[in-house]
C-alpha cells in the first residue's frame, strides 16, 4: 500500500508566507499536506513538477457567486485561475434572509449592482430557503469544484427586517437594529464568515433606486456589528465612496471599535479624485496603529469596462441601422454591417448621434490582453495618426473576428495612464488582493482573472515600471487573504494545512482575452476568460482542474465559519 496519496516532486515551492521560493517535494494524505521537503516513500500518484511552481490555492475573498453557487457546481471563471476558495455575499448584496414578497427586490438589487441578468436569476434561483442558515444549507446541498464561504448581506437583512421602510432607506429604529443584529449573530453562529454592506452611489437596483444600505446611520452599522461581537465570530466588509473621508471612516471603523471584529474596505483610484486613495490608505494604516484590524482590498489592474457588440454596453446598438439587425445572429449582423454601403451609413449615424466616448481612454483589447496600455495605443491616438474618425477606427476592431472583439475602457486605477499606483496598493502592508468580482458584472467586466494577472503581468512581464516579487504576489492572495476572512487552515504550503494546491508552468502561463458565453439560466450571457499554464489544481488533495480542464471532481464544500490553523 502506498505511503502517500499524492506526492508533487521537485517543484519550486512558493509557500504563501512571503518567504523566498525553494525546491521541495510536497506530500498529501486525507486532504491535508503531510510533508514539505524531501519526501520518501511510495505514492498512489506522483506529479513530477521539476521546472514548475507550486503555490497554495488562491483564496479570493471578493466574489459574487451567490446565485450561481445554487445552480452550478463549477465556480468558473475563478476556478480556471487557480482559485480554490471563494467568498461571496460581498458589497451588501445577496439572497438571504428573504421573505417571499422581497425575492424580486433582491434580484433587482443584484441585477443592478452586479450586472447579473435578472432573467437568469429568476430562472436559476430555487428559493428553497428563507433564513440565512437555510440558504447556507441550500448552497451546501450542491457539490462544488472549490470551497465557498458565505457572508450576510446588509441589503437583504434590511429588507427582511424593515420591508418597504428598508428599501426606501428610512432610518432604522432601535428595534430594527436589534433585530438585524440578532439575525447577523444567528448567521455567523451557523457558519457565515461575516457581514457586508455597501455605501456607494455606484450601487443601484435595476430600477435605478439606490441600494437600501447607502445612507444607513453609524448606529445601525455599529449595532449590526455588535451582533458579530456578541458571537465573537465573523468579519466585516464595506464598500464606500468615502466622499467625506473623516465622517465615513469614523462610521465604518466604528463598527470595529464596537464589535472587535476585523474589517476590510475596498480601495481604488478614481479619476475624480486620483490621490484620495492615499488618504484612505493612510487612514487604514492609522487604524492599525490604534489596534483596529482593518485591511484594504485592492485590485490587480485597472477596473475596466469591456465594450463590444455582445456586451451590456454595445456602442453602436442605438444606431438605427444596427438596431434593425439586433435580432439576427451575431455573424450575420457583422456581415451586413461590414458591407461598404452599410458601414458608411452606420458611421454617418454614429457621427450624428450624441453617443460620445472618451476615445483617448479606450483601447483595443488583444489576445493576450494588455491591461497597462500606452496612450499611443488608444483609439483616439490611432485615429489621429491615421487621419481618420475615431468611430471608423473603432469599427475596425468591433467588427473583427466575427464581432467578438472588445474595446477596453479603464475607469478605476488608471488615472495616470500607469499601474504604478496599483503597485503601491498591492505592496502595502495592510492590503490584500480583492475586488475580482467573480460571478458579477457578467456583461461589462471580467476581472476574475486577477490571480493570473498577478503572476504574468506583475511577476514576469511588466515593462513600464517595477514588478512585484513572486513570493509577495502569491502571499497577497493566499495566506493573507485567507487570514483576512479567518481561514487560517489554508493559503500555506505547510504540514497540516489543507491540500489546496496549484502546480503552475510560470514560464508559459498565458492569459487569454475574454469571450462571451450564453450558458447562464434562460440563456443569459456572461464574460469568461481562460488561461493556459495551470497544470494541476487540487482542492483537499483532489485534482479538480488539469491543464485548465475540469476533471469531474467536486470536493468543494461550504465553509462553516472561521477555521483554525493546524496545530
Amino acid at each position: 500500500m502506498a505511503e502517500h496519496e499524492l506526492v508533487i516532486r521537485g517543484a519550486t515551492v512558493v509557500d504563501g508566507r512571503g518567504g523566498a521560493p525553494y525546491t521541495a517535494d510536497v506530500s498529501v494524505a486525507a486532504g491535508r499536506i503531510t510533508g514539505v521537503g524531501r519526501v520518501e516513500g511510495s505514492a498512489a500518484r506522483t506529479v513530477e513538477a521539476d521546472g514548475a511552481v507550486v503555490t497554495p490555492g488562491f483564496v479570493d475573498i471578493h466574489a459574487h457567486y451567490d446565485g450561481q453557487a445554487t445552480w452550478d457546481s463549477q465556480l468558473t471563471p475563478s476556478a480556471w485561475h487557480g482559485v480554490t476558495t471563494v467568498v461571496v455575499g460581498n458589497c451588501g448584496v445577496g439572497f438571504a434572509p428573504v421573505r417571499v414578497a422581497d425575492r424580486d427586490r433582491l434580484i433587482e438589487l443584484m441585477e443592478g449592482v452586479e450586472d447579473i441578468p435578472g432573467t437568469a436569476l429568476h430562472e436559476g434561483l430555487a428559493w428553497d430557503w428563507e433564513s440565512f442558515p437555510e440558504y447556507m444549507d441550500a448552497v451546501a446541498r450542491r457539490p462544488h469544484d472549490i470551497d465557498i464561504g458565505l457572508q450576510v448581506p446588509h441589503g437583504a437583512l434590511r429588507l427582511y427586517v424593515m420591508g418597504e421602510r428598508g428599501a426606501a432607506r428610512e432610518e432604522a429604529t432601535a428595534e430594527d437594529i436589534a433585530a438585524m443584529a440578532e439575525l447577523a449573530r444567528e448567521a455567523v453562529e451557523a457558519g457565515a464568515l461575516g457581514f457586508t454592506t455597501s455605501r456607494t452611489r455606484n450601487h443601484r437596483t435595476s430600477r435605478g433606486d439606490w441600494t437600501p444600505t447607502l445612507t444607513a446611520a453609524a448606529d445601525e452599522l455599529a449595532g449590526i456589528a455588535s451582533g458579530l461581537g456578541a458571537a465573537g465570530k465573523g468579519v466585516l466588509e464595506v464598500v464606500s465612496d468615502f466622499a467625506d473621508l473623516e465622517a465615513e471612516t469614523s462610521a465604518i471603523f466604528g463598527m470595529v471599535r464596537t464589535s472587535g471584529r476585523p474589517l476590510s474596505v475596498s480601495i481604488t483610484q478614481a479619476d475624480s479624485a486620483p490621490q484620495n486613495w492615499r488618504r484612505l490608505m493612510d487612514a487604514v494604516t492609522e487604524a492599525n496603529r490604534q489596534g483596529l484590524p482593518v485591511t484594504a482590498q485592492v485590485a490587480a489592474r485597472p477596473v475596466g469596462v469591456l465594450i463590444g457588440l455582445q456586451t451590456t454596453r454595445n456602442p453602436i446598438g442605438a444606431a438605427p441601422s444596427a438596431a434593425a439587425l439586433a435580432g439576427l445572429p451575431l455573424a450575420e449582423q457583422v456581415a451586413r454591417l461590414s458591407q461598404p454601403d452599410a458601414r458608411r451609413t452606420l458611421l454617418g449615424e454614429l457621427a450624428g448621434s450624441s453617443r460620445w466616448l472618451p476615445w483617448e481612454r479606450i483601447y483595443p483589447l488583444g489576445d493576450p490582453p494588455d491591461y497597462e496600455p500606452r496612450a499611443e495605443d488608444s483609439i483616439g491616438a490611432r485615429a489621429g495618426r491615421a487621419g481618420r474618425e475615431a468611430w471608423d477606427v473603432a469599427l475596425d476592431f468591433l467588427l473583427a473576428d466575427g464581432g467578438r472583439r472588445f474595446l477596453y475602457l479603464p475607469f478605476l486605477n488608471y488615472s495616470e495612464g500607469s499601474l504604478d499606483p496599483a503597485r503601491e496598493m498591492l505592496t502595502h502592508p495592510h492590503a490584500v488582493l480583492g475586488l475580482a468580482d467573480g460571478g458579477a458584472h457578467v456583461g461589462t467586466i471580467c476581472d476574475a482573472s486577477f490571480p493570473t494577472t498577478m503572476l504574468t503581468h506583475w511577476v514576469r512581464d511588466r515593462s513600464r515600471g517595477p514588478r512585484i516579487d513572486l513570493a509577495q504576489a502569491v502571499a497577497c492572495q493566499t495566506a493573507r487573504t485567507a487570514a483576512t476572512v479567518g481561514l487560517a487552515d489554508r493559503g500555506v504550503v505547510g504540514v497540516g494545512y489543507r491540500a489546496d494546491l496549484n502546480v503552475i508552468d510560470l514560464d508559459n502561463l498565458t492569459l487569454h482575452a475574454p469571450t462571451m458565453a450564453y450558458d447562464l439560466p434562460a440563456g443569459g450571457k456572461r464574460l469568461l476568460q481562460r488561461a493556459e499554464g495551470y497544470l494541476h489544481t487540487f482542492v483537499s488533495g483532489a485534482e479538480v482542474y488539469a491543464g485548465g480542464e475540469h476533471t469531474g471532481a467536486l470536493p468543494g464544500s461550504v465553509i462553516r465559519g472561521a477555521q483554525p490553523a493546524p496545530a
